[in-house]
């Protein structure tokens, strides 16, 4: 090893992925200490850190040349140790001058103070807080005024922020590509205006709302009011996620959604009042979208919309079929009670989108109107490769035993499906048709039923779903 040129030892090391094997290597020799301390880049630590402060200001010195640090503190008990708290986010910006990542996961000691002492971190671009109750949004915006590189921006049950000077201030910084903010409670829908000109930069948008605080105070309707009509232009944007958000017609996020002409993935988790002309403009719009996921909220989930319901029908799927040539992945999903042969997509319209796109990944959860006759129709779906069926109560083994005649399919995944038994999987045994088979909470299959049907097999049975 002492004959070898440094830069063939880094290039050595930067192949070693994990900690703790690069730990292990780094004691073989004093030489590969020191380079790998010289070229770490990422560190992860938590409660292992005791005392924290300390530990921290060693491991800052070992490695001086850090640019991605997370601390969590998941499953931490008083026991553990003390936390770090603010004085930690001190040594990491007065050691780590070329920090650009920063998470912190359940870290209860850490205030505004502490953020505050990381505007000095000039070239800081990520910042993700997970459960961080004692941050609010003046912390973040002492952040966000010294980091003006900021492009990456997470907050996750972040329940103390509640002003938004920092959002209109960071909208007007044009720097954000990557924005998620989940479970907030104190922020709205009616907040994303504040982002203004940034939602010309913005990439990938995840805004998901509590779902137990939201049905609490949705009714009166002021989070839709708060949205004005205004263009909102979305470029840039190439992955949105929309969960249990409300869809004010011609406002707000259903402006974002007909705005998006370079859109590849989006997703909408139980969003109120979502309407066919939403997604036919998306559709119109966005002819690169390759990724499409829905879960439908139930009638009885949205008083909200009972004297005016608005549901997604065939029109919808039909209008993604006609312009989006390039669709491969397709989720569809309805909540708990919802029973889409009456009410929302059939399964002419399903099948519709499956032959005109190049589907490659189908997902159907809870989806009663798709049968027998929808599985005899997927075995002209050329371009098919996986298949998950979840709570398809309609399929019976008639229909599972034609998965050997599906062209390129190679993933099959049953989730609690009542209606298919061991009888179904038989005619795979010994085939080598299916790469993968995954079982789960299936009550008529047996362990014993999916051996042999695929060169690789997952089983897991538990019927509590049912009771």
């Amino acid at each position: 090893m002492d004959d070898l040129p440094d830069q063939l030892v880094w290039d050595i090391l930067s192949r070693v992925k994990k900690n703790v094997d690069r730990n292990s290597a780094s004691l073989a020799c004093k030489r590969i200490y020191k380079l790998d301390n010289e070229q770490r880049q990422s560190m992860r630590v938590g409660c292992g850190l005791d005392p924290a402060n300390q530990a921290l200001t060693l491991l800052c010195n070992r490695f001086p040349n850090l640019e991605k640090v997370e601390i969590t503190y998941a499953g931490w008990m008083s026991k553990l140790g003390k936390q770090l708290d603010d004085q930690g986010l001190v040594i990491l910006a007065n050691n780590c001058p070329s920090l650009t990542a920063l998470t912190l996961s359940y870290c209860t000691f850490i205030t505004d103070l502490g953020l505050r002492h990381l505007a000095s971190c000039s070239k800081l671009s990520a910042l993700k807080l997970n459960f961080t109750p004692r941050i609010t949004g003046c912390g973040i915006l002492s952040l966000v005024v010294g980091c003006k590189n900021l492009t990456i921006l997470h907050l996750i049950r972040c329940l103390n922020v509640t002003s938004v000077e920092w959002l209109e201030y960071i909208g007007k910084l044009e720097t954000l590509e990557d924005l998620s903010i989940k479970n907030c409670r104190a922020l709205g829908e009616g907040d994303l205006i504040k982002l203004g000109s940034s939602w010309r930069k913005l990439k990938r948008l995840q805004f998901e709302v509590d779902a137990n605080y939201r049905y609490m105070k949705v009714y009166d309707r002021l989070a839709v009011d708060r949205w004005q009509k205004q263009w909102i232009p979305c470029e840039s944007m190439l992955e949105l996620s929309l969960v249990n958000c409300i869809i004010s017609p011609g406002r707000g996020l259903a402006c974002v959604l007909g705005k998006c002409k370079n859109l590849e993935k989006i997703h909408l988790d139980m969003c109120v009042g979502v309407r066919d002309c939403d997604i036919i403009g998306l559709a119109k719009k966005s002819s690169k979208l390759r990724s499409i996921s829905v879960r439908v909220p139930s009638d009885f989930s949205l008083p909200l919309l009972m004297n005016n319901p608005l549901r997604l029908t065939d029109e919808s799927l039909r209008a993604l079929a006609q312009n989006c040539s390039m669709l491969e992945s397709v989720r569809i999903s309805f909540s708990d009670g919802e029973f889409p042969s009456f009410s929302s997509f059939t399964q002419n319209g399903i099948l519709n989108l499956i032959q005109m796109c190049p589907i490659r990944e189908l997902a159907l959860d809870h989806v009663y109107s798709f049968n027998d006759i929808g599985m005899e129709a997927l075995c002209s779906a050329h371009y098919l490769e996986t298949l998950e069926l979840v709570r398809c109560q309609e399929i019976s083994d008639e229909g599972l035993q034609l998965v050997g005649q599906f062209p390129r399919l190679c993933t099959l995944q049953l989730k609690k499906c009542l209606g298919v038994t061991d009888a179904g999987l038989y005619p795979l045994a010994g085939t080598d048709k299916l790469d993968f088979l995954a079982v789960e909470d299936c009550p008529q299959i047996s362990e014993r039923g999916v051996q042999g049907a695929a060169r690789s097999v997952s089983f897991r049975q538990d019927l509590s779903w049912m009771y």
